[in-house]
């Protein structure tokens, strides 16, 4: 009874606190991110492509400016493929415009030369073809010509044929003679122009030609006629 009584702590605000611990929450918080940050660990090392190193990454970048550079020079050479390209395609307008003023012009130059051969006299020997006119001119050993030729009833198809030239005249050895020239391969249509020249022997005057239309070479006859060398 008498004994010491032993002390009393007053706590005015309740018990003693205990050691101070993290909040369960936290825990929680830091868990799952060391959770999340193992699974993308995972994921990556096992599913996505490996990461590239600096030299990788460096070659890459490399090789990505060179694709680019690449790109924009074929970007800049189709450019300038398109622009002859839109070039080529106007120039092939203008040579279609060209080439209608062209066939209407021939077409102009056949209707005025059907005009012409029509009012020239008819062949006197009004063959299957008929010599309307012919010029010949002997210059410098050579023998030019122009002759007029059509055909009644032509049909659309060309007809084949050729052209002999028999020459008369005088040499000094042999005095008076006829020469048959080379054959000139012929295509008639209703009316046909033969122009050209051909070679007459040495020393030799040619006064008079008589043309030969024939439907091949030593064939049968078409048309003939007789005239003089100017």
């Amino acid at each position: 009874m008498f004994l010491r009584s032993k002390e009393v702590t007053f706590l005015p605000y309740g018990r003693r606190r205990s050691r101070w611990r993290l909040p369960r929450w936290l825990w929680l918080l830091l868990g799952g991110t060391v959770i999340g940050a193992g699974g993308v660990l995972f994921v990556q090392e096992r599913y996505l492509p490996p990461r590239l190193s600096a030299e990788e990454s460096t070659r890459l970048s490399t090789a990505f400016e060179q694709a680019d550079a690449e790109r924009q020079r074929l970007a800049g050479e189709l450019t300038q493929a398109t622009k002859k390209l839109d070039a080529a395609i106007e120039d092939k307008k203008g040579l279609a415009n060209d080439l209608t003023t062209s066939r209407a012009s021939v077409g102009r130059l056949q209707d005025d030369l059907a005009s012409v051969v029509g009012s020239l006299p008819p062949d006197p020997r009004n063959g299957v073809v008929e010599v309307r006119a012919a010029r010949f001119a002997a210059t410098g050993g050579m023998l030019a010509y122009d002759v007029v030729l059509t055909r009644d009833h032509a049909s659309a198809k060309p007809m084949a044929g050729v052209m002999q030239l028999v020459v008369t005249g005088e040499t000094a050895q042999r005095g008076q003679t006829s020469v048959s020239l080379k054959p000139v391969a012929l295509s008639m249509g209703r009316q046909e122009v033969v122009r050209g020249s051909l070679p007459l022997p040495d020393g030799f005057r040619p006064q008079q030609t008589t043309i030969q239309i024939l439907d091949r070479s030593a064939g049968k006859l078409l048309g003939m006629r007789m005239l003089a060398v100017r």
